[in-house]
């Protein structure tokens, strides 16, 4: 029984990985999954596999959630809030439930081809509805992109993990794989442009802005990277001044069209900002939920356009940013505390390109959406979690020293 559940296991986790992006036609299949690789993981754990998990990291995480737990029981509100907070555990359990996996590559060829699937998955749907629509433009692709699948933000950021993935596994020397990893990276990328998902290119644009802090001849590239980030800059001062002038009226935002940049998030955080103005957060915040029916309210009170109003209410959109969410909800000290486990993280991965990149990956898109507040992007994290704090002994230290210099 124990030898059927070992040589099982990895697959149910590869298959959970693969089947994230149609998390909103087979919303069921991840729990299941996650359930028996729950059942499954005592009988086929063991002291070895125990040892390869990051003691220190995984600490400072089980007491971040452990202090969220505490927080919302003495405020009185922990029913209301471990609605949140369960999602929060989703990321741990995955790394531990990871453990006793051999290696990476199994759980990154997941994400390589979970990608793939998703891209042509989409435009098969596309293609259907370009059947059945003869009014089709090139941002009719881009608007129905969210209709189809999971949000185009988590989509986006499954790309760039791909492209990541596929990056790091590139090397030097002819390999015969070489070939497969660059035509994914360039797949993913053409996907992102085409869709227009303006997170995942940003976040892009500033890992290949980190990449020139590795490798040979820094220098000289930092020098052309920084030429190149002032004239953007300089550009985008000019073509999008609104963007520089705090004092510009966002009423009139609206959620399909918008003048400014940063589009309906503009709005969110208008709310959010008047929130934490209104109320003070102090040191434990004022709860999920509470955060939540304020954001509300002041979507009925502040947006003038009817139609994204009610979408607004609708969808009760949260504070599309990670870090305000904390502070507004947790207070203060929970945000001091996932800032500290981030720094931390940078701390002990910033000589290495790729762990920095993923933690780079992570805090750039906590900045336009609550990750924790989706199962989908509790699972994506729980992935950046395992690459950065499990330690796989199967791997030969020559190994992993090779593939470091081959991808810094």
């Amino acid at each position: 029984m124990k030898i059927l559940l070992a040589a099982i296991y990895p697959y149910v986790f590869i298959l959970l990985y693969l089947i994230i992006p149609f998390d909103e036609y087979v919303r069921a299949l991840p729990n299941i999954l996650m359930l028996i690789l729950i059942i499954a993981f005592p009988f086929i754990i063991t002291k070895k596999d125990l040892k390869k998990i990051s003691i220190s990291s995984t600490l400072l995480l089980v007491f971040f959630i452990v202090f969220l737990l505490i927080n919302s029981l003495v405020q009185g509100r922990f029913e209301l809030d471990f609605v949140f907070i369960k999602t929060m555990m989703i990321p741990i359990g995955i790394v531990f439930l990871y453990l006793p996996i051999a290696d990476f590559k199994k759980v990154n060829k997941a994400i390589i081809f979970s990608s793939l699937i998703a891209i042509i998955y989409t435009l098969v749907q596309f293609l259907i509805l370009v059947n059945q629509n003869s009014d089709v433009s090139f941002s009719f692709f881009q608007e129905t992109v969210d209709a189809l699948l999971i949000d185009r933000v988590y989509v986006g950021l499954l790309c760039v993990l791909s492209i990541l993935i596929s990056y790091k596994s590139l090397t030097k020397k002819y390999h015969s794989d070489n070939k497969y990893y660059l035509a994914s990276i360039i797949i993913n990328v053409i996907y992102l442009l085409l869709i227009m998902s303006k997170t995942a290119l940003v976040i892009l644009f500033f890992i290949v802005v980190l990449r020139q802090f590795y490798g040979k001849d820094k220098k000289t590239r930092l020098v052309i990277t920084g030429v190149i980030l002032v004239a953007l800059f300089a550009t985008s001062y000019f073509k999008f001044p609104t963007v520089f002038q705090p004092n510009s009226d966002i009423s009139k935002v609206t959620y399909t069209e918008s003048s400014l940049p940063l589009g309906y998030r503009t709005q969110i955080w208008s709310c959010t900002s008047k929130i934490i103005n209104e109320n003070t957060a102090g040191l434990f915040g004022i709860g999920f939920r509470e955060t939540a029916n304020k954001l509300v309210l002041c979507y009925k009170n502040e947006i003038e356009d009817v139609e994204t109003r009610q979408n607004f209410i609708d969808k009760r959109f949260n504070t599309h940013n990670q870090y305000l969410d904390f502070y507004v909800s947790t207070g203060l000290i929970s945000l001091i505390l996932f800032l500290g486990i981030i720094f931390f993280l940078l701390y002990k991965n910033y000589q290495h390109f790729f762990p920095t990149a993923l933690i780079l990956t992570i805090i750039l898109f906590g900045m336009v959406e609550n990750y924790f507040h989706r199962q989908v992007g509790a699972y994506y994290l729980g992935f950046v979690l395992v690459i950065l704090l499990i330690n796989n002994k199967n791997i030969s230290d020559k190994k992993l020293n090779e593939s470091l210099k081959n991808n810094c």
